[in-house]
């Protein structure tokens, strides 16, 4: 019977490097950076063509995985009596070379699969590769079918931890979720709230920048631009790229693309010297040594980013730097790297040109060669290959370890490590636990990521004016919830070479005092900043909202702090007080002196005219009016406060009362019509007391009803102000009415009878006068009303001792002072006969 048969469509993997072993371990290495070119003939076969631009960097990691590889072959201990090998191929950096390598490997090289090996084991059961995210999702996808597990070295995107999608992805790199974590962290860390971003055209910058955005969600940091790299017309969009950047305001610039992206876009900026940016980089591209060339220090000098963490692999610039290109005829590339590293060539030139290459004879040395390939100062990317050929080994140590009935696998089994199946070592994968030589300790977690660990680096210049790349911090998670973000600020030279924090903001933060207002129709981070409002404060630079002060305090005058509020009432320490004061007690020495004029003269006829006894008691009855005035200043106090105001009702009846007496009896005197009547008899000294006594008691009653049932009490007034008012709370408000209202009546009964009696027929009219006292009273407490309710705090009481003030001088100077001036003046006019004239 004829054996069955299949066949690969690609007879070969194109370029490749082969080792036989008991294990044969895949390795995808970005050799070149170019693929052949397409070709859409579709008639027959293309031709093998070779990719282009050959790449030091990716060649250093295949060379570090087979130091890797013979490195564990050499050690007893980890994997005795079994030879690892191993089958390295070129990507090219694609994604359709990748794929095609990937599964040239997994299905082995032979062109005709034949018998039970077809379908079945692949000839490699683990792969370590890729180095680019777009093309690990892409063999992720293929591969996990097959349970076939990848170990990446460099692809970070955080996509590729969803364990649901791709359950047979690890990979010894952290993922980009970790980076745009930190990253986050520097930018809310340094106030830079308006950032540049540019991204590659692949998943690696979109799941980047998605991820960073969501870090910043709920910060106040805000993209001022996003660009993208495209991969092709770069001669026309790097330009407009880079014109962007010179005119945005954002001198922050945040980068998620992998280094041959950016390194077009850089060359740009470089060439039109903008020197104002400062770069943050990622792991992608902050150690390259193709970027930090001197030449481009004056525009990337200070640039800051998120490297892996390094690793000293001992021994290995010697394994690197080890082989003539004749001593390897197994390995496809040495020639080529022979020609990139010194410059010659293996062809040969019948008629060679002056600028021909010259030939490689292969006896050049590495000692006086400087390049990517042989420096070893930063291997990061380099070690996370190292790591992952490791894990690799560590899980098949696991396997070699497993006792027959106590395996993981059905009924006990353990793996036959001699025909290993993809979907043993993806078990012994999760659960491996090791420490590399260099001694770090690695696992997975159920994603199949490890330990985030970032070291912050700076661009720095040299002593030879080289880039340094000073590491200034570091970033660590352990659990992959609690992160520790670490940076030495004071030893970071900042973008440009400059030695301060650059200001990358929107808007200028808001001082304390005041509040951010958005600006319509701009990001969040753009906005004003307007002053708190009386009696809230912000004691803290870039507040969103301003706080309300406690009960009793007040914004100080900077709106930075809540003090304690002012207390104020009219005092006798003040200006006003004193004032008021001083014109009180000059009215009770005014009274006074018209007192002690009325009694030295008291014999003569003007003063007996004028009734002495009734003179004398509004005299007294003024200057208690004046004394009631001094009630009002000072602090209230409950018995200050009732003592004001039955002071100033009584003190004021009483006066009003002797006007009205005053007014009654020169109404009577001088309107009696019957000849003889003898009127004047009901309105003697005896009936004057009395009638006072009894209006000054109708007050008394109205005061004492009033203290009982609801006296003035002290009280605050708080309200919108910086003040505490202390003032005297009147009670009952129609008590306080009855007393205004009471004096109101008898000023105006007065004043009606004083000017029916305005033009009695003599010499020194008392009617007149008493009218013009009552008119100016009546006017003073009429204007009182209004003042009294419109006026703030201690006014409140300044206007009612003015009050008080001015309708009391306004009756004793209009009663007496023309009394005084005939009396003190003109004596000549002070006798009988004048007094009698008509």
């Amino acid at each position: 019977m004829e054996r069955s048969s299949c066949r690969r469509l690609d007879s070969r993997i194109s370029q490749n490097v082969y080792k036989e072993g008991d294990v044969i371990i895949g390795g995808l290495f970005p050799i070149h950076l170019q693929p052949p070119e397409l070709n859409l003939d579709f008639i027959q076969r293309a031709a093998p063509s070779n990719c282009q631009t050959f790449y030091l960097r990716g060649y250093r990691w295949l060379q570090t995985m087979i130091f890797a590889v013979e490195e564990i072959n050499r050690n007893p201990q980890l994997l005795p009596n079994l030879t690892l090998g191993y089958a390295l191929a070129d990507t090219c950096l694609a994604d359709k070379t990748t794929l095609a390598t990937a599964l040239s490997l997994v299905t082995g090289k032979d062109p005709v699969i034949i018998g039970s090996r077809c379908g079945q084991t692949p000839e490699v059961p683990v792969i370590v590769g890729d180095a680019r995210s777009s093309a690990s999702i892409v063999i992720a996808r293929t591969l996990g079918v097959f349970s076939i597990p990848m170990m990446s070295y460099f692809a970070t995107c955080a996509c590729l931890g969803d364990h649901q999608k791709y359950p047979t992805f690890f990979r010894t790199v952290p993922s980009d979720a970790f980076q745009a974590r930190a990253m986050a962290r520097m930018l809310r860390l340094f106030g830079w709230t308006w950032v540049g971003v540019i991204v590659g055209d692949d998943d690696y910058g979109k799941f980047g920048i998605q991820l960073l955005l969501e870090e910043l969600q709920n910060s106040e940091v805000c993209v001022a631009f996003s660009e993208v790299i495209p991969k092709v017309n770069l001669e026309r969009s790097i330009p407009r790229i880079v014109e962007t950047l010179r005119h945005s305001a954002a001198k922050v610039i945040v980068t998620f693309a992998i280094s041959t992206d950016v390194y077009f876009l850089l060359m740009e900026v470089v060439r039109q010297n903008i020197t104002d940016k400062q770069w943050i980089a990622t792991e992608s591209w902050i150690t390259s040594n193709l970027i930090s060339s001197p030449e481009n220090l004056l525009s990337l000098s200070g640039t800051l980013g998120f490297a892996l963490r390094k690793g000293n692999i001992h021994g290995l610039r010697n394994f690197l730097t080890r082989f003539k290109p004749k001593a390897l005829s197994s390995d496809p590339f040495v020639q080529e790297f022979w020609e990139v590293i010194f410059g010659c060539s293996f062809r040969n030139h019948s008629s060679p040109s002056p600028s021909a290459k010259p030939q490689c004879t292969g006896s050049e040395s590495f000692d006086n060669v400087e390049s990517i390939y042989t420096d070893v100062s930063q291997l990061r990317a380099t070690y996370s290959v190292y790591k992952a050929v490791y894990a690799v080994a560590h899980a098949i140590h696991n396997m070699l370890s497993c006792q027959p009935g106590d395996g993981p696998f059905e009924k006990g089994g353990c793996p036959d490590v001699l025909n290993l199946q993809p979907w043993q070592i993806l078990h012994y994968l999760r659960t491996v636990n090791f420490t590399t030589p260099v001694g770090e300790a690695t696992h997975f977690d159920e994603n199949g990521e490890p330990p985030a660990s970032y070291d912050i680096i700076n661009w720095q210049v040299g002593v030879h004016g080289t880039v340094e790349f000073v590491k200034v911090g570091q970033f660590d998670s352990v659990d992959g919830s609690h992160s520790e973000f670490d940076i030495d600020v004071k030893n970071v030279i900042w973008g440009g070479g400059k030695n301060e924090v650059p200001v990358s903001v929107c808007s200028m933060p808001c001082p304390p005092g005041t509040r951010k207002a958005v600006q319509k129709g701009k990001p969040i981070c753009c906005f004003d900043c307007l002053p708190c409002a009386a009696g809230e404060i912000s004691n803290t630079t870039g507040s969103t909202k301003c706080q309300k002060c406690q009960d009793r305090f007040w914004s100080n005058a900077a709106q930075t702090a809540c003090v304690a509020k002012e207390v104020e009432f009219l005092s006798f320490q003040e200006t006003m007080g004193i004032v008021l004061a001083a014109i009180s007690v000059s009215g009770v020495v005014l009274t006074g002196s018209v007192l002690a004029t009325f009694f030295f003269h008291r014999d003569t006829p003007l003063v007996r005219a004028n009734n002495a006894e009734l003179s004398f008691l509004l005299l007294l009855s003024l200057s208690l009016c004046f004394l009631c005035a001094l009630a009002f200043i000072g602090r209230p106090s409950p018995w200050s406060c009732m003592l004001r105001h039955t002071l100033f009702g009584i003190s004021f009846v009483l006066c009003i009362s002797c006007v009205l007496s005053r007014t009654v009896v020169v109404l009577v005197a001088f309107r009696a019509s019957v000849p003889g009547s003898n009127i004047m008899q009901y309105f003697g000294p005896v009936q004057q007391r009395v009638a006072i006594s009894l209006c000054t008691f109708v007050q008394a009653l109205i005061c004492m009803l009033w203290l009982v049932l609801s006296p003035p009490v002290p009280s605050e007034i708080q309200g919108r102000s910086a003040k505490i008012i202390l003032e005297c709370d009147v009670g009952s408000m129609a008590g306080f009415a009855c007393v205004l209202g009471y004096i109101g009546l008898l000023a105006a009964i007065c004043f009606l009878l004083a000017f029916l009696t305005r033009k009695l027929p003599d010499n020194f009219n008392e009617a007149k006068f008493i009218t013009f006292s009552m008119i100016i009273f009546c006017a003073v407490w009429i204007t009182f009303v209004p003042a009294y309710v419109s006026s703030p705090g201690k006014y409140t009481v300044a206007v009612e001792i003015f009050a008080i003030l001015a309708s009391t001088y306004g009756l004793l100077l209009c009663i007496f002072a023309p009394k005084c001036y005939i009396i003190l003046l003109r004596p000549e006019k002070n006798t009988k006969k004048k007094m009698m004239a008509k």
